[in-house]
């Protein structure tokens, strides 16, 4: 058999991430291959670091929860964008990293333009979590 959760379970399973991360966390953008896990140091080159608003994900609706609010930041250095961290608002604890793809790219973080120059804006368009049964 396989274990099934209501949907009420399921969103607040993903409240509860928000809730452990804690408000205003930041987002490294960051060249190479993500580390091991969370527990591991940074690495390749931080291209951009982009504090969260404060309420930075809506709340869990239908099993699914997305960003809310404008993710938005300057480029610090130059590169390609290829992974991402997210760290609690202290910016000392990963909580979360995963890839970055272009827009339709299948990658974790979608952007609009994963090549970023130096001092160049950068949105993040879309961010959603799924909780789904098997």
């Amino acid at each position: 058999m396989t274990v099934q959760h209501s949907v009420t379970v399921r969103n607040a399973r993903l409240d509860a991430i928000e809730a452990a991360i804690g408000t205003q966390p930041y987002l490294d953008l960051r060249t190479g291959a993500q580390p091991a896990n969370c527990a591991a140091a940074d690495s390749g080159t931080e291209l951009a670091h982009i504090q969260l608003p404060s309420d930075w994900m809506a709340a869990a609706s239908s099993g699914t929860k997305s960003k809310s609010r404008t993710w938005s930041g300057t480029a610090g250095a130059a590169g390609t964008a290829e992974h991402y961290r997210l760290k609690d608002s202290t910016d000392t604890t990963c909580h979360e990293q995963g890839s970055v793809t272009a827009d339709g790219g299948g990658g974790d973080l979608e952007l609009d333009n994963v090549v970023l120059a130096n001092g160049q804006t950068i949105t993040v368009s879309t961010w959603t979590y799924t909780e789904g049964n098997p």
